[in-house]
């Protein structure tokens, strides 16, 4: 039976049922990936550091056949820019016409 509002007000077990399931899908997505969140972090900043070094390759100095295709990635990196070439082990920005630093 439902309301006005077409919700189904008249069966509160449904709803309990609902966030039974939702919580054991959390419960269980917590226990097979809690232990290895920090991997998939590092993962995912190795990977996002690598994309910036395709990105960034022609202006560094090296030939990119598909540097026409990437240019249009390069405001979306301006903001990361700093802490990507610090993780690199570069100390100052080495790119002339980006001053970070």
């Amino acid at each position: 039976m439902t309301d006005s509002t077409g919700s189904n007000a008249a069966q509160p077990w449904v709803r309990d049922l609902a966030q039974g399931w939702a919580a054991f899908r959390d419960g269980l997505e917590e226990f097979y990936k809690g232990p290895y969140r920090q991997m998939f972090a590092r993962e995912k900043r190795d990977e996002d550091d690598f994309f910036t070094l395709i990105v960034l390759g022609e202006a560094l100095g090296v030939p990119d056949p598909a540097a026409y295709y990437t240019a249009e990635f390069l405001p979306s990196l301006y903001q990361d820019f700093h802490a990507w070439h610090r993780r690199m082990g570069m100390p100052d920005s080495p790119l002339d016409h980006i001053a970070c630093c």
